[in-house]
């Protein structure tokens, strides 16, 4: 008889396990799928510059440096860039572009910066001679 009640209740017990195991597993698909939806971002893309960086487009989803520096998200492998030249910053939906300090600057859209800019769509920000486009689409 007790042989009978523990079978019936590591059965039980596996049953309740695989039950929360699925529970979670549901979960996590769906928050995958939330993951998943098609929503405007801010993208940037290498329009002039290096020809190994032409053509190159990144998804903004938070800071991205650009410099000379092996570190940085955007490496320009040129003298008149600096190790850590310029930054893109989200803030909520706006995306800035800020100067680091660099001893060339950075312009947008021909305009020299000399504090945090926010963006608009179809933005050209220059670092030296090369062009970056931001796009929110």
């Amino acid at each position: 008889m007790v042989d009978a009640v523990l079978l019936v209740g590591r059965l039980l017990f596996i049953a309740l396990l695989y039950l929360f195991l699925f529970a979670i597993m549901r979960t996590g698909i769906g928050l995958v799928k939330g993951q998943r939806q098609k929503g405007k971002a801010w993208t940037l893309a290498v329009e002039q510059g290096p020809k190994e960086l032409r053509g190159v487009k990144i998804l903004v989803r938070g800071p991205i440096i650009v410099g000379r520096s092996p570190g940085a998200d955007i490496v320009v492998g040129a003298g008149y860039v600096s190790g850590r030249h310029a930054r893109f910053s989200l803030m909520g939906q706006n995306l800035f572009i800020e100067d680091l300090g660099s001893t060339n600057g950075t312009a947008v859209n021909g305009n020299p910066i000399s504090s945090p800019v926010s963006l608009m769509s179809n933005d050209v920000v220059n670092v030296g001679d090369v062009a970056i486009r931001v796009r929110y689409a």
